[in-house]
């Protein structure tokens, strides 16, 4: 799985996400401009010690992402979109791609790729989640799709085990 950030502002947005693409095993790719440096405390904090293990790709922009990956199946993920993110069949090696917090994916790039446009359903007249939340929840739906493969399915206690009780 691959996750893109188009344009980020928030560096604890990113370094969450990026944390979350190290415990989903998910590529994160970083379209520019950024709205911080990298060497942020904020990306770190956030993502804590696991930044290092991360595999990041950075792009200087929009069609440098596509040069550099040709014939990749993008999933654009708005709260404009027609389908919601349940009704995509996500493939192993998907991308999904979520805008800048402040403005999201620009509406000429959603209009190139209608077909695979998707969105969170919300209550009301929200704007947006959070945008380290709604990859999560776009995330591990693609993962379900694909059967969590290579996941570790089972968790264990730490001081008790499961054969107790």
């Amino acid at each position: 799985m691959n996750i893109v950030l188009l344009e980020p502002e928030i560096p604890a947005n990113t370094g969450n996400i990026g944390r979350t693409c190290v415990a989903a095993g998910a590529r994160l790719h970083l379209i520019k401009p950024l709205g911080f440096s990298l060497e942020e405390k904020e990306i770190k904090r956030a993502g804590l010690d696991y930044w290092k293990d991360l595999d990041v790709t950075i792009y200087e922009n929009y069609a440098d992402f596509l040069e550099k990956n040709p014939g990749a199946k993008i999933y654009m993920a708005t709260t404009k979109a027609l389908k919601v993110y349940t009704d995509a069949d996500y493939e192993p090696d998907a991308y999904i791609m979520f805008g800048k917090e402040s403005a999201g994916i620009p509406e000429e790039i959603l209009l190139d790729n209608k077909e695979n446009a998707i969105r969170i359903p919300m209550m009301g007249e929200i704007r947006s989640l959070n945008l380290a939340n709604s990859v999560a929840i776009v995330l591990y739906e693609a993962l379900r799709h694909n059967d969590f493969s290579g996941m570790r399915m089972a968790g264990k206690l730490h001081r008790h085990s499961w054969d107790e009780a």
